[in-house]
């Protein structure tokens, strides 16, 4: 009877090969997958502004105007909705009307203090103790939105904690035209759609709504003082640098310590160069999505849109100005 014969093994030589097939292979589909994350990622993208740009809408046809960037108030006429920003007076028209009840319910039973003391008349963050730290918070301070977020962000943008209290943070800011600042003498001519204390109608788009920029992306800043989505002061308390951002905005450039080699516009950015949070980016390859003043939303690449005089263009709505293409 003879015996069965032995099935060798694997030499170390042969082993050695299939590691190197195996190693070649996950080098050729890595870039695949990345590919294909990317890509979901930025029609993810894209339905965020989409769904943004349609709450805009609906705001406009019930309140009769897209909502301010920013909303300011003074002593004399005090509101309730101070430095509400654009993205927490659309919410009930992104699903988050029980949010916006909550937080409006809480400025109204009085816990947002009136210190009578500028800037700082009307505090909408929380009560207003020990160094502007609070205690009871507005429930939207700190809440996160899902379509406030673009799902390349791989921070945690949930909540922080930023001056002892609880931030949520977003990566879409409205374009606010050349800049967003509190200077009431901007003409309008460089003004966009969506600014501090703006009640501007579609009809006003005489640029065309689909020839002008109403909300682009822009990464929180690395420090996470800027990128407020609820009540975004901004560095001037118009809302620039937190929820509305210009294509020309030097004075925040410089406010960030950046005004000798500012960044403004359009272009590539990192978190990790706090100059980069004075200029649209996005983490996207290539380029940013934004959606139109029309409710569109389409993906502008930086070659195209970095054009200085392109993405001025497209940032103002009455500025006369042609843009064949973009």
């Amino acid at each position: 009877m003879s015996r069965p014969t032995r099935r060798p093994g694997f030499t170390l030589i042969e082993l050695l090969v299939v590691i190197a097939i195996i190693a070649v292979l996950i080098g050729l589909l890595l870039p695949a997958v990345q590919k294909v994350r990317e890509a979901s990622a930025r029609s993810q993208c894209l339905n965020n502004l989409h769904q943004m740009a349609i709450a805009c809408h609906s705001y406009n046809d019930s309140i009769g105007s897209l909502p301010p960037g920013v909303t300011r108030s003074n002593p004399v006429n005090p509101r309730l909705f101070e430095y509400w920003g654009w993205q927490a007076r659309i919410l009930p028209w992104v699903e988050q009307k029980p949010l916006y009840d909550a937080a409006d319910t809480w400025m109204r039973q009085g816990n947002a203090y009136l210190t009578g003391v500028p800037p700082y008349y009307w505090w909408p963050w929380g009560d207003f103790w020990d160094n502007f730290k609070t205690a009871r918070p507005n429930p939207a301070l700190g809440a996160y939105v899902k379509f406030y977020t673009c799902p390349s962000e791989a921070r945690n943008l949930v909540v922080q904690d930023i001056d002892g209290m609880k931030i949520a943070f977003t990566n879409y800011l409205a374009v606010s035209g050349v800049k967003g600042s509190i200077s009431p003498a901007i003409p309008v001519n460089q003004k966009g759609v969506i600014y501090l204390q703006s009640k501007v109608r579609m009809t006003d788009m005489n640029d065309g709504a689909s020839q002008t920029l109403m909300i682009g992306e822009r990464p929180p800043s690395s420090d996470l003082y800027y990128g407020w989505w609820f009540a975004g002061a901004g560095w001037d308390g118009s809302g620039t640098g937190d929820v509305v951002l210009g294509s020309n905005d030097l004075e925040y450039a410089a406010a960030i310590g950046c005004s000798a080699a500012p960044r403004v516009g359009f272009g590539e950015g990192r978190v990790e160069n706090p100059c980069d949070q004075s200029h649209f980016w996005s983490f996207h390859i290539s380029g940013g999505n934004f959606a139109m003043g029309d409710g569109s939303v389409r993906f502008i690449s930086y070659s195209t849109g970095g054009n200085p005089a392109i993405f001025r263009a497209l940032s103002t709505r009455n500025g006369n100005d042609i843009v064949n293409d973009f």
